[in-house]
């Protein structure tokens, strides 16, 4: 009698990588502010800063959550926040601290 081999097929389930980057930011702290310290690095593009401190305010409860720590109405603070945003220096210097982060300065290598 021959013996039959079933072939087990795992379910592979598909997760963006904002999904993706998002767990990541919640769960290490530490790669949250190197995320951010690299996004401030990118001189060529200003909206990579804002993208990445959307993602760690996602990370971090959510945007509504965020604004209300911040101080900010929850759909200035998407706008802000989007990639064609402008945000005030005190938006993200609030951003940043209802995140539990701060923007510093620093001198150039």
């Amino acid at each position: 009698m021959k013996s039959k081999v079933k072939s087990k097929t795992k379910d592979i389930t598909s997760v963006s990588h904002d999904e993706c980057m998002i767990r990541e930011l919640r769960e290490d702290p530490k790669f949250a502010v190197e995320y951010l310290k690299v996004a401030l690095e990118d001189t060529e593009e200003p909206a990579v800063l804002l993208v990445a401190l959307r993602r760690i305010a996602e990370a971090r409860g959510g945007i509504a959550k965020v604004a209300k720590a911040a101080g900010i109405e929850r759909e200035s603070l998407y706008r802000a926040l989007s990639a064609k945003g402008n945000p005030r220096l005190s938006t993200l210097v609030a951003v940043t601290k209802a995140v539990g982060l701060k923007l510093t300065v620093e001198p150039a290598r």
